[in-house]
């Protein structure tokens, strides 16, 4: 079973995700809808493979998914936003080509929102992993977005949005344990956090091309943080931070194998 695992704060489009996992999935699924210390206006869909997890207090998206996770059954494990639309028999297709070690993302389209539709513009099947300048003497970790390789439907990636990913259970539980919360804070950096985790245990992210799903454009307003404040003094102690845990492996060892 693939147990799907959304962090939700405040978002109206939950509700079609929700419809949209279930109206594509072929295989055997929960949903476990997590609401960071809120009530939605509209209830969430009463059907049996959809379970609801509130937080009484809001506790934010790292938190969210790791409670989530707690009380799941499957033996993989996926996550993703709360707004966004799946391909037909997603959940069979990750779930088959997930190996042991890997984490697994789909080919990631563009959401309009409003429409409900997959926007014409090209996918997003390969990111490279750099460190960016935000601001004077503020960097952080950041995927950004390269040409893939048209010749593979399955291809190793250096970083991922974390929007959408399935691993196996037994990988989560020995490699990735939870989520940290202490120095990255309640948000940021969650999906570098797995990768380099993944990576120093002899595993490896994974574009799947033989799926997808499409996530929300950047260009439509954000109607949610997570649940937690908008605060750039925080966000920057948290990109400091990841930069100080994953900087000298990055450098040493990830640079020179993937030659950039």
């Amino acid at each position: 079973m693939l147990s799907v695992v959304i962090p939700s704060y405040k978002d109206p489009l939950l509700h079609k995700t929700i419809d949209s996992l279930l109206e594509n999935a072929e295989g055997e699924i929960e949903i476990i809808a997590v609401l960071d210390g809120y009530w939605p206006s509209t209830p969430i869909k009463n059907e049996e493979r959809v379970r609801v997890l509130h937080l009484g207090k809001n506790r934010g998206m790292r938190r969210a998914i790791n409670a989530g996770v707690a009380i799941s059954r499957g033996e993989f494990l996926m996550r993703n936003d709360e707004h966004q639309m799946f391909g037909k028999g997603y959940d069979v297709i990750l779930t088959r080509d997930c190996q042991p070690n890997w984490i697994i993302t789909p080919r990631r389209y563009f959401l309009d929102p409003t429409k409900w539709e997959v926007m014409n513009i090209p996918p997003v099947d390969f990111m490279k992993l750099k460190i960016v300048n935000m601001a004077p003497g503020v960097r952080k970790f950041s995927g950004v977005e390269a040409p893939g390789d048209p010749t593979q439907p399955i291809q190793e990636s250096m970083a991922m949005q974390g929007s959408c990913w399935v691993m196996r259970r037994a990988w989560w539980d020995k490699v990735i344990g939870e989520l940290e919360n202490e120095g990255y804070g309640p948000h940021y950096q969650d999906s570098h956090e797995m990768v380099f985790k993944t990576w120093k245990a002899g595993g490896k992210l994974m574009i799947d091309k033989n799926t997808w799903h499409a996530h929300r454009h950047r260009d439509f307003p954000r109607t949610h943080n997570n649940g937690t404040a908008e605060n750039p003094s925080k966000n920057e102690e948290c990109w400091a931070y990841s930069l100080r845990i994953w900087e000298e492996y990055y450098e040493k060892e990830i640079r020179p194998k993937w030659k950039i």
